[in-house]
């Protein structure tokens, strides 16, 4: 995979990778996010699907042939739950076969494997800019209704997170449930009512949902070198701990 880096992008796009080389992942998100893009990896399509589900996201690159479940699939799942979000496929599958099947999934774009980095940066800009992704001004919260735990703050009426004054961008389902948690600081919140504040009315998803959903939340929220602030509590649920 070779190329060159071009210009930054102004947008601050999440993206999600998922791929099972971690020769590749590791370069690759790095080169992401020196082009400002915040990028999370899953090396394993169980957890891939999972992340997708749960998190708010502006592109999925999606490895075609994967553990557990295929980008294929995870593409297909995404589009059966009406999500518009753009996808481009990784792959060494290269026949027209292969191209058409990965469209007709709902793939926006297809890269054939080994390719040059210039080329994915120049694709991943051409499908954020048709989803007119703009850029993130640097708000600062209003002092009312906001919950402030530790340095983790929530601007509930405009669902805006900051930590350490720090603007975070949060999906729907991470602003209800870090509100959840900064409603009930050192308290144990169950599964059970975690769905039913998260998922009201709805079946539950699978536990995997959950669990992905607060792993995206403790990688935007928990600073390096810090006491963790979202600790599982085996066979009950999830604390939100007040230091």
């Amino acid at each position: 995979m070779g190329g060159l880096f071009v210009g930054r992008e102004l947008a601050m796009a999440n993206i999600l990778l998922v791929d099972d080389e971690n020769a590749l992942t590791e370069p690759l998100s790095k080169a992401l996010g020196h082009q400002g893009y915040r990028t999370d990896v899953a090396d394993q399509g169980q957890m891939g699907l999972a992340m997708a589900i749960a998190g708010q996201y502006d592109l999925l690159i999606l490895d075609w042939m994967l553990p557990q479940v295929s980008g294929l699939e995870i593409c297909r799942q995404i589009r059966a739950l009406g999500r518009s979000t753009p996808v481009l496929f990784l792959t060494a599958k290269d026949t027209l076969d292969d191209r058409v099947a990965g469209l007709d999934a709902g793939g926006d774009d297809y890269l054939i494997k080994p390719f040059e980095l210039r080329e994915l940066l120049a694709r991943v800009r051409a499908l954020l800019r048709r989803q007119g992704q703009g850029e993130i001004s640097p708000e600062i919260p209003g002092k009312s209704n906001v919950l402030s735990v530790n340095n983790v703050s929530l601007d509930v009426a405009n669902q805006v997170a900051y930590c350490q004054g720090q603007r975070i961008a949060l999906s729907e389902k991470e602003v209800a449930l870090l509100s959840l948690f900064l409603q009930a600081p050192g308290q144990i919140l169950s599964h059970e009512e975690i769905y039913a504040r998260l998922w009201p009315g709805e079946s539950p998803p699978s536990s995997n949902v959950l669990a992905a959903l607060v792993r995206l939340l403790r990688r935007k929220i928990e600073q390096p070198n810090t006491p963790r602030l979202i600790n599982s509590v085996y066979g009950k649920g999830y604390c939100f701990e007040a230091y």
